[in-house]
């Protein structure tokens, strides 16, 4: 059986990680949550630095773990320098005494057997998705933050890794390193063809590199499935406040270069949105927050908002301020969110199942 199967049981004094997963065998998953919600330390298990008692992994079919339903420590046990995997930190940890290509290759000591021209094969793809190559003779004290995080990143794939972990590898970086380091997140995402499992709290991260989200709250998974249909519930469980929309993947089908916008389409209708340089035909997500959709009863003209769509007013449920409402709208098959006023949502009548037209005044192209 394919993709990941994950059962952890863990109880320790304050704290304890129950969870019975399923995910999925390519693409990212994101497991994200406050902090202390169990994020970091179910990556630990998966990764063999910390044993669940009572737990089971599978790996595309491989047992990397099956304990006995006593709980005691029998059973198979793979231990994690056996785990063909690659862990990413928040710290790249690198030998300080070492340039780039020496801490490269001594990472590639872990692998027993391989050829040494196939290595040297992998290694060299790792650093071109990496984008690191004018930095091998470098020291990491000559490195960045962000250049030392990609470092860790093509050093973890040289492993040949069939399971990628990643805990809060942006955490440690300030906000133009985050952007530099983001569009080799993407490449990775884009380019491999195994499970990555990515730890956040950060909901914009989220939106712009997961397929597939696993919410974690005291432990427990809340809420896990495709990061789409996840991000639109009206009950998730994780209150994401300013941050709570939806994330769409849609196609440049347009370019306006004299006001230097794009059109995307999606199913169930297409968007304005700034133009960031992709060639038509280009797949692109977008993000659209509830606090950037409006709701109308009829077409709205003589406004500056470029935006406007028939939906269906799917659910309506109450939000974190007792003045406020969420709405769950579909646009064709696609979810939307909107946010507005008891009071607004009571003036318009509206009800689930009602037509109506949203004005969606921003829209973020994240990738």
């Amino acid at each position: 059986m394919s993709g990941i199967q994950a059962r952890f049981k863990l109880d320790w004094p304050g704290f304890g990680l129950d969870v019975d997963l399923d995910l999925p065998a390519r693409g990212v998953t994101a497991l994200f949550g406050h902090s202390g919600s169990g994020k970091t330390t179910l990556l630990r298990c998966i990764a063999g630095l910390e044993r669940a008692p009572q737990g089971r992994l599978k790996v595309n079919g491989e047992t990397w773990q099956d304990d006995e339903q006593s709980g005691k420590h029998g059973g198979q046990w793979l231990p994690t320098h056996q785990r063909p995997l690659g862990y990413v930190f928040q710290e790249s940890s690198l030998f300080p005494h070492l340039t780039v290509l020496g801490n490269l290759r001594y990472g590639l000591k872990r692998i027993v057997g391989a050829p040494p021209a196939s290595l040297n094969t992998d290694l060299d793809a790792a650093i071109e998705l990496l984008g690191i190559r004018p930095l091998l003779e470098r020291k990491p004290d000559r490195l960045s933050g962000g250049e030392r995080q990609r470092v860790s990143m093509a050093r973890a794939l040289a492993l040949r890794p069939r399971l990628l972990l990643m805990d809060e590898p942006l955490a440690a970086l300030d906000v133009k390193r985050k952007q530099e380091i983001l569009p080799y997140l993407e490449r990775l995402h884009a380019e491999l063809d195994i499970p990555v499992l990515y730890v956040s709290h950060a909901p914009d991260e989220v939106a712009r590199l997961a397929d597939h989200i696993v919410v974690l709250e005291a432990g427990r998974a809340v809420a896990t499935g495709a990061l789409t249909e996840t991000l639109a519930r009206l009950d998730l469980p994780i209150q994401l406040g300013e941050d709570v929309g939806v994330v769409l993947d849609a196609v440049v089908a347009e370019r306006d270069a004299q006001w230097h916008l794009a059109r995307v389409e999606f199913p169930g209708g297409s968007l304005w949105v700034r133009d960031g340089g992709h060639a038509l035909g280009d797949l692109v997500r977008v993000r659209i927050l509830a606090r950037d959709v409006s709701i109308a009863l009829q077409p709205v003209s003589g406004t500056s908002i470029q935006n406007c769509l028939p939906a269906i007013v799917e659910q309506m449920a109450g939000d974190h301020h007792p003045a406020l409402s969420l709405l769950r709208l579909k646009v064709g098959p696609s979810p939307l969110l909107a946010r507005l006023t008891q009071r607004s949502a009571v003036g318009l009548g509206l009800v689930p199942g009602m037509p109506v037209w949203v004005q969606i005044k921003a829209v973020a192209l994240i990738g």
